[in-house]
């Protein structure tokens, strides 16, 4: 049976952080009192250091990543509607003849 996948709100994440940042604990103590684990709560400081302008250079901020999202899946459904469009065309060509 596969786990159910975790939600965590922006408020909890944020919270997370900034204990990560503040609290002077290493985030892997941090992340053990909060039940997390210490790569999930890595993965949030990283996000939140590169959505405030001091990640790598070309790293995605939050929004950019939201929007690539949005837009690979508009592409697949868009991909799906013209080879719906392409088999219909052939169809109807091959029954007119």
């Amino acid at each position: 049976m596969k786990k159910k996948r975790r939600v965590f709100t922006k408020e909890f994440k944020a919270e997370a952080v900034r204990l990560a940042n503040e609290s002077g604990k290493g985030i892997g103590e941090i992340a053990h009192d909060l039940g997390l684990w210490g790569t999930v709560l890595r993965r949030w400081v990283e996000q939140a250091r590169i959505d405030g302008g001091q990640g790598p250079a070309g790293a995605l901020t939050s929004e950019e990543r939201a929007e690539l999202t949005r837009l690979r899946r508009e592409n697949r459904t868009l991909q799906l509607e013209r080879e719906i469009l392409k088999k219909a065309a052939a169809f109807f060509a091959k029954e007119s003849r």
